[in-house]
């Protein structure tokens, strides 16, 4: 009678997971062998009384607690909760492919009309875009879109920090968002994620007025290489007029101290894409076009 009970106290649906707890109880904490069971590790099935011994289990085993969703389980020992975790799995990969088929920048058209829209639209903000040939890495990884119904455009963006060997790729950046507000994650001491903050530690401990944001100047002769240098309080969008970009902005983050430092920079003429020739091109991208071949 108490069994019953306590299956029919709880919510519409619940003697099951009543007497699931009924039958976890019958278990001992492996962990501390000391209390009764209250969870079991999804990935392991390790039982456990409290979040102490889960997270004691998960040190002394090196089990993430997840689990593993292609794990092969019998039909002897399959269950209820082994459909309904299958279930949800579905139910993940649904939404992924859903959000897939609403991302523009994952199928986005790669067609020359495409190009020569943003091409045009470019162009009416006094910014010369180029696009190199299908094949080459930057046109394969560019996601640069505009948006038609905001008449804004949504850059693929490349972050150099020189002095720390460090490269970051942010995409879907809205053309009227300051410079300064696009590398607040990655240079604000207080702000920024604790592991770039890290990695980036010689530019997050200089004051904010040593920094200086580079962009390579296109189309000069090979043996020539400069820079414009952009300014964090203007927009995306104003830094870029009147400038060459090859497929997206590179930005160069550097420390006024060691800028004239081109070692560091590690920039040389070959960089330049004036031509698109084999001599203006990077190793990886000889080698695509001679796979191509």
């Amino acid at each position: 009678m108490e069994e019953g009970a306590g299956a029919a106290s709880g919510p519409a649906g619940s003697p099951g997971l009543a007497c699931g707890k009924r039958k976890m109880a019958l278990h001992g904490c492996e962990t501390c062998s000391g209390e009764e069971a209250k969870y079991r590790c999804p990935r392991c099935m390790k039982y456990s009384c409290s979040l102490a011994c889960v997270k004691k289990h998960k040190t002394a085993l090196s089990c993430n607690g997840i689990r593993e969703k292609a794990a092969f389980v019998s039909i002897n020992e399959f269950s209820e909760l082994n459909l309904l975790s299958d279930y949800r799995f579905l139910e993940d990969v649904g939404r992924m492919t859903d959000g897939a088929a609403r991302d523009v920048s994952l199928h986005r058209p790669t067609t020359n009309k495409f190009i020569n829209y943003l091409k045009n639209r470019a162009r009416k903000h006094n910014i010369h875009l180029k696009t190199l040939p299908i094949g080459f890495t930057k046109r394969r990884e560019n996601s640069t879109t505009f948006n038609k119904k905001e008449q804004r455009f949504y850059w693929h963006l490349k972050l150099v920090f020189p002095h720390s060997h460090a490269e970051y790729i942010v995409k879907r950046v809205p053309d009227d968002k300051t410079l300064g507000e696009i590398l607040k994650p990655y240079l604000d001491p207080e702000e920024s994620d604790p592991v770039i903050r890290q990695r980036l530690k010689i530019y997050t401990m200089s004051p904010q007025s040593d920094v200086q944001i580079l962009m390579k100047i296109e189309n000069r002769q090979h043996n020539s290489v400069s820079y414009d240098e952009l300014h964090t309080s203007k927009s995306l969008l104003d830094n870029l007029k009147d400038k060459v970009v090859i497929e997206y902005p590179t930005l160069l983050v550097v420390l006024k101290k060691l800028k004239n430092d081109m070692g560091v920079l590690g920039q040389d003429a070959s960089e330049s894409t004036e031509d698109l020739d084999s001599s203006s091109l990077s190793s990886e991208e000889e080698g695509e076009i001679r796979d191509s071949s």
